[in-house]
């Protein structure tokens, strides 16, 4: 377990794990302490973006906000964990020679990490954090432009307004975004209004990630909806009539 900032890495060694896209998602749940805790919570496994993958080993951003990431934060090199991944539809690489442009939103910065490695095009990366604690998480990407809610450290504002007035500066791009979601349904917006094609890696809750439950359903531009977890977490932003935050306790 790695420190970065207010955030915590999770390095989880799994050889035999197929190799995972960029965007895709892991289940994870402690092998011990888990449902034991108060009201019986944590009960479920958790969804975790990929953050990277290197030889073997799992990295995943965390962020200690509710019983099971508190749980997951506590975990020792040698503890077991329940692991079920990689899941779900990645990000697939701009075309018509754009850039990628890649906007994070505090521990959504978790799969455009992973994104960034694997790209072979001119990369923008932008991300938007709280504070200086939690801006250090940008530390997990190279080279990103950094807004923090307080100003405490890079500019201060919002990340979205990174996203204008680059677009502004040159709109030859492709955008992939995670993050909180007000923060994707800006990105969703200025995207639809400049032409600009998006890739949305979307959060939501989920009890089993793949697809049995529908716990985690968004509706769809058209009518209908779509499962984050077997449709996304990764959807085209051209998909989707609007983003809205999923109710429900922290994780």
């Amino acid at each position: 377990m790695d420190e970065l900032g207010a955030y915590r890495v999770l390095r989880v060694s799994d050889p035999h794990c197929p190799e995972p896209e960029p965007g895709q998602f892991t289940m994870l749940a402690a092998a011990e302490r888990w449902g034991g805790g108060e009201d019986e919570r944590p009960y479920l496994p958790r969804a975790f973006s990929l953050a990277r993958w290197q030889d073997g080993e799992a990295h995943y951003l965390l962020d200690d906000v509710g019983p099971g990431t508190k749980r997951l934060c506590e975990l020792a090199a040698g503890d077991q964990l329940w692991t079920l991944g990689p899941l779900g539809q990645g990000f697939t690489a701009p075309r018509d020679g754009r850039r990628a442009l890649l906007v994070g939103g505090g521990v959504g910065i978790a799969p455009l990490a992973i994104l960034q490695d694997g790209l072979e095009c001119e990369i923008t990366i932008l991300l938007g954090f709280r504070d200086r604690p939690r801006a250090e998480g940008a530390a997990l990407l190279r080279g990103a432009r950094v807004a923090t809610d307080d100003g405490s450290a890079g500019r201060h504002g919002l990340v979205t307004d990174l996203l204008a007035e680059e677009l502004e500066r040159d709109a030859q791009a492709t955008v992939y975004a995670c993050g909180p979601a007000p923060m994707l349904e800006t990105v969703r917006a200025i995207c639809a209004a400049e032409g600009v094609p998006a890739q949305l890696a979307l959060e939501a809750g989920m009890a089993c990630g793949f697809g049995a439950c529908f716990g985690c359903v968004v509706p769809k531009r058209g009518g209908g909806y779509l499962r984050v977890c077997v449709d996304g977490p990764v959807i085209d932003a051209a998909e989707l009539e609007s983003i809205e935050e999923h109710a429900g306790a922290p994780a």
